[in-house]
């Protein structure tokens, strides 16, 4: 299908942890059967192990699929909602990308600007491969950023990568909330901030 030759896939990360930033991914692509086949057997990021993700990753990156990614802060989270740092994410994507592609794929209730052909699909990253593709690309991009915060930070990120998690919880109620943490999603925790 020549009209949707050049295609953008896009998918989100993180939006339902309590720490770190959420993390939108994507795939500039030629919808062409050579691209098909790189990526098949490829599955949504969260039904593949951490190994299983990292694997994929360093396959897509030596490939020519091109991958953006735009991170959007836990601060911006907590100051304009979730729906806002999504799209606040979007826009960092699409200024990322130069060439503006035929048609845009989007994951569950993503939106491209209106300027763009785009096409929503639910569950994509578990029915489009291009989808997919983003998704892990974002997924590892966040889980290794959140190893390092590990580093700085006594709360196992590198664990559950800001998940709520039980042994994340136990850390938030022993060492309080730290810069990193999403105050909007800790409310009802009643804690000192650290």
């Amino acid at each position: 299908m020549p009209k949707n030759k050049l295609i953008v896939a896009i998918d989100e990360v993180g939006r339902g942890a309590v720490a770190g930033p959420l993390v939108l991914g994507a795939v500039f692509a030629e919808n062409n059967q050579k691209n098909k086949k790189l990526l098949k057997g490829i599955k949504d990021s969260k039904k593949l192990t951490f190994n299983q993700r990292i694997a994929w990753f360093k396959k897509l990156k030596k490939s020519s699929l091109k991958f953006y990614t735009a991170f959007v802060s836990n601060k911006v989270i907590d100051k304009k909602g979730m729906a806002q740092a999504i799209r606040i994410g979007i826009n960092k994507l699409f200024k990322k990308i130069k060439t503006k592609p035929d048609l845009v794929l989007l994951d569950g209730g993503l939106k491209a600007p209106k300027n763009f052909r785009q096409k929503t699909i639910i569950k994509g990253d578990e029915k489009n491969p291009f989808i997919a593709a983003a998704s892990i690309y974002a997924k590892v991009k966040r889980d290794l950023y959140m190893i390092e915060l590990d580093k700085k930070f006594n709360y196992s990120f590198k664990d559950h990568k800001g998940y709520g998690t039980k042994k994340h919880f136990e850390l938030i109620l022993k060492n309080g909330i730290s810069k990193i943490h999403r105050q909007s999603f800790l409310g009802n925790l009643n804690i000192v901030k650290k």
